[in-house]
């Protein structure tokens, strides 16, 4: 290198490695093919689910079923674990190609691989998440509404609620990426997605009362269900307690991720 040859600031080298990032992610056809068959499948369920409960008895009074929570049935379902997986293939596909040697080539410091991983892929579901949230909401609220039924965006508390279940999805991403720079291997880093947003819920639900709402407000399903609740349920944390909780999740599995793969070799 030239003597007099300015070494690239590190703010212009964080901005090469997004940018390589970027290209990497958009750059796989399936990626965008899933994320488009997740969102016809996420929004056709939308109108299937508030046709359902259109036609049937209204949910009672306090329930955990309500008009709002009804608009995230499908996108919970169909949206929020596909988001997961695309954030472990992220790290595990390039592991699995060898791709990842070219990747620490580059870039030596695997931390900053982690991050700019990190922000591409969770902007990039978090849009998608927002889309796909407003999109499900009033989709099932038209439909509702015929009903006489549905509720608006201008509710008090629908507009946060909504942009709360599109931060579902940034959150899933970034924790299945994270859970891909551990584990490593795609089926291992889906079974510990699918244990960390389904089956430890499950778990703690049964368990006897008070510690199934004491453990059971820390999971990942039980926050992001008071996030997008209008009447949130007793014995679980508030909505913006349960929002950091949410948040807290890809942020210890990201901080475990950063240690790993900073002690090990590609």
């Amino acid at each position: 290198m030239n003597a007099t040859q300015a070494v690239p600031s590190a703010i212009v080298r964080g901005r090469d490695i997004v940018i390589s990032e970027w290209t990497k992610l958009r750059s796989v056809r399936s990626n965008r093919w899933t994320l488009l068959g997740v969102a016809i499948v996420t929004i056709g369920s939308a109108a299937l689910v508030g046709s359902a409960f259109a036609s049937g008895p209204p949910p009672p009074p306090g329930g955990p079923i309500t008009a709002l929570t009804q608009s995230f049935l499908g996108y919970a379902e169909y949206a929020v674990l596909p988001a997961g997986v695309l954030g472990i293939l992220a790290f595990s596909s390039e592991y699995a190609t060898g791709l990842i040697r070219t990747t620490y080539a580059a870039v030596p410091r695997h931390w900053a691989v982690l991050a700019a991983k990190t922000a591409v892929v969770g902007a990039a579901a978090l849009i998608a998440g927002e889309v796909l949230a407003f999109g499900s909401f009033l989709l099932t609220q038209a439909v509702l509404s015929g009903h006489h039924r549905g509720l608006s965006l201008s509710h008090p508390g629908v507009t946060g609620a909504v942009l709360a279940a599109g931060v579902l999805l940034g959150v899933s991403a970034v924790t299945g990426l994270g859970l891909g720079a551990i584990v490593r291997h795609v089926a291992g880093a889906v079974a510990a997605l699918v244990g960390l947003i389904y089956l430890l819920s499950l778990a703690c639900l049964l368990l006897p009362f008070p510690w199934d709402d004491r453990i059971g407000r820390f999971t990942m399903a039980l926050a992001a269900y008071q996030v997008v609740a209008l009447q949130p349920q007793r014995g679980l944390l508030s909505p913006a307690l349960s929002m950091l909780v949410l948040l807290a999740w890809p942020a210890v599995v990201l901080l475990a991720a950063g240690v790993v793969i900073s002690r090990r070799d590609a």
